[in-house]
């Protein structure tokens, strides 16, 4: 059996188990995956200047998050089927960011309803990610049963106008809505694990997946090749719709995938709580900068007016670092978590999640850290390193 070490190691064993389709969609970026190499590159640049001799027995994560306590500054971001990764994948995420004591973002297009994650994980610490749909309406009953089932904080997906162009769905044959075809019953053919533990359970117990958030009448199977019209995502979402969701919200808001000062200007004006630098991990757009070149002049322009978040490329615990020491007050993982899911099921993500935590604490050692709040400091300084000319 092959021992798990790494995020690579991770990543790995969640492609051997995946049809090749549902991994794709999960790691690979968009286009020519330009702004995916971006990202890693623009972490791998980036240098800590230790402090020797601090003479620290033992490292703290524990931060404040928008009012909530967390045992160390990371939060599973929000990904669309997490279910299709694992039987009830959404719900083991939540136990498992639950036992590390961090939340879990719960996305508007997961497989499991947020009451249904609810009952599961009890002692969860819920987050809610919002694709606003064309009926309003329809939008603001979504957010009462989030609110409903203890989520404070919502997370609003900015990002996201237009479908991406992920040319490698096509020649897989796998999309969302999800087309049978030649092409993806034989990848699923030759993932027999991923059929009879995920795929099967599914359909022996409920039938075929579905979007669970969606209302009874609109809800439709992930093959069907089409959605009501007032489920549909709306691409013309605006600052306006962020002001409506400011005033029925009684949570923290925050922004999600912002990467201009001006843009968190505003977002500071509308009275939202936080915003999470991102590039949608090079999903979207493939000419987007890195979030590790924007975070400084933003973190300067809200001037600690909203909390910084920042998510995208993540592999290391030292990444974590690096985006903390630039100026985020918390990190979000996206693929890490999906892929111990993948490798492991719950005790999967739970570990790929303390693995994440074991390398901040080594890497803070090194550092001379006993807090992550020290790394902002000048004394631990990120540098860039200088690429060739």
């Amino acid at each position: 059996m092959q021992m798990l070490l790494n995020a690579d190691d991770y990543r790995s064993s969640a492609q051997k188990f995946l049809p090749r389709g549902l991994f794709d969609y999960i790691d690979r970026g968009t286009e020519d995956e330009i702004a995916l190499r971006r990202l890693r590159a623009s972490l791998d640049e980036i240098t800590l200047t230790p402090s020797v001799l601090t003479g620290h027995d033992r490292r703290s994560f524990e931060t404040t998050l928008l009012g909530q306590r967390l045992a160390a500054p990371i939060v599973v971001a929000p990904t669309a089927l997490a279910g299709l990764v694992a039987h009830d994948g959404e719900t083991k995420l939540a136990r498992a960011a639950s036992r590390v004591g961090i939340p879990v973002c719960i996305s508007t297009q997961s497989v499991t309803t947020v009451e249904a994650i609810r009952r599961g994980a009890p002692d969860a610490t819920l987050w809610f990610q919002l694709y606003v749909w064309r009926d309003r309406t329809l939008t603001k009953r979504l957010l009462e049963r989030a609110r409903a089932c203890g989520c404070e904080t919502l997370v609003v997906t900015a990002d996201t106008p237009v479908s991406p162009n992920r040319e490698y769905n096509k020649r897989n044959g796998f999309g969302i809505p999800f087309v049978p075809s030649l092409r993806s019953t034989c990848d699923i053919a030759l993932h027999p694990r991923w059929f009879v533990n995920v795929l099967a359970r599914y359909l022996l117990s409920e039938g075929m997946p579905t979007y669970g958030h969606y209302p009874d009448e609109f809800r439709t199977v992930i093959t069907r090749p089409s959605i009501a019209e007032a489920v549909r995502l709306d691409h013309r979402l605006n600052w306006d719709d962020i002001g409506w969701l400011r005033e029925i919200w009684p949570g923290k808001l925050i922004v999600k995938g912002v990467l201009a000062a001006g843009d968190a200007e505003t977002a500071t004006e509308l009275g939202c709580d936080a915003i999470v630098i991102s590039a949608h991990g090079g999903r979207n757009l493939d000419c987007l900068p890195a979030p590790a070149e924007c975070i400084r002049a933003i973190a300067d322009a809200v001037k600690g007016r909203l909390t910084v978040l920042a998510d995208s490329g993540v592999r290391r615990g030292t990444d974590v670092l690096k985006y903390l020491a630039l100026g985020a007050e918390a990190v979000l993982l996206g693929r890490l978590p999906l892929w111990g899911l993948a490798a492991g099921g719950e005790t999967g993500a739970e570990a790929v999640l303390r693995m994440v935590v074991g390398e901040m604490d080594a890497a803070m050692a090194f550092l001379g850290a006993e807090r992550v709040s020290e790394l902002r400091s000048p004394s631990f300084r990120a540098t860039r390193r200088a690429g060739p000319e």
